[in-house]
């Protein structure tokens, strides 16, 4: 069996956070164009109502991601320090 170390856990967590915040944000910065390709490519029936509602829908999912990767940042930085706690606990009981 092998365990891996609660460093390295939360460091992968932490990175995957950093990586969705990072798409969120690209999202976010653009939502109109991608509402725009999205609507070039289908059909000219497309009204005004539903561009709207798209490029919203696109904003709010990407806010949501967004605080998501907040979150679960938050949750593995808590993981690192939790480790380096009981790391420096160990290192203070042997010495």
């Amino acid at each position: 069996m092998n365990i891996q170390s609660p460093f390295a856990n939360g460091i992968q967590g932490f990175q995957r956070a950093a990586d969705s915040v990072a798409e969120a944000s690209l999202n976010i910065s653009r939502p109109q164009s991608n509402a725009i390709s999205n609507q070039s490519s289908t059909t000219a029936s497309v009204n005004a109502d539903q561009f709207v509602d798209a490029t919203n829908k696109t904003l709010t999912d990407s806010l949501i991601q967004l605080k998501e990767a907040e979150l679960y940042g938050a949750a593995n930085a808590k993981i690192i320090r939790s480790a380096d706690d009981m790391l420096g606990t160990l290192i203070d009981i042997r010495v």
